[in-house]
This record gives C-alpha cells, structure tokens and sequence, in this order.
C-alpha cells in the first residue's frame, strides 16, 4: 500500500510541476508579448511596423502545443493508460501463446 501512494504522490508532483511550468511559461509570454508592443509602438522599433505580431503568434503556437501536452496528452496518457495498455497486451499475446499450444497439441495428437 505504501508503494501505490508513493506512486499517487510522485504522479501529483510531476503535474504540479507541469502545471507550475505552464502557468509559468503563459506569463512570460503575456509580459514579453506586451513587452514587445509597447517598445515597437512607443520607440518605432524595428524595420516592419507589425514584426512584432509574428514573433507572438509563433510564441502563443508553441504555448498552445505546450496546454496540449500538459492538459490533454499527459492527462489522458499516463502511468495508468500505460499499465493497462501494457496489461491488454499481454493478456493478448498469452491468448494467442495459448491458441499456438492447443494447435500444437492438437497436430501432435493426429
């Protein structure tokens, strides 16, 4: 019991700190796009008056692939969709070891 709790904390740390990473990447995001705008608004910064906007989108795209991977893969694909995918698997290919025996079994037989 004490290993599956271990297991449980372990899980709820590392989403955590998904989660802390998130939060902390959506905030640096916020400040440096407003960052940018302001410095090509009030100072003219920069040759094309809207480089900054390109900078933001690639920027949000990969925050967004980010919420994707914390909020969505992650959640759904973790240790325990793995154990049970593992356990599918192997109650399949026992299944079918045992189908090849009875086969075997059975040619012998004749």
């Amino acid at each position: 019991m004490e290993r599956e709790q271990h297991e449980l904390y372990e899980y709820a740390r590392k989403r955590l700190k998904q989660k802390k990473g998130l939060y902390f990447h959506f905030v640096l995001l916020f400040l440096v796009s407003l960052f940018l705008f302001v410095a090509t608004k009030l100072f003219n910064f920069g040759i094309d008056s809207n480089w900054y906007m390109y900078a933001i989108t690639a920027w949000l795209f990969i925050f967004l692939l980010h919420f994707i991977k914390v909020f969505i893969t992650d959640r759904f694909m973790n240790k325990n969709w793995e154990r049970d995918q593992i356990d599918r698997l192997a109650a399949l290919q026992a299944k079918k070891i045992a189908e090849l025996q009875s086969n075997i079994e059975e040619e012998s037989s004749n």
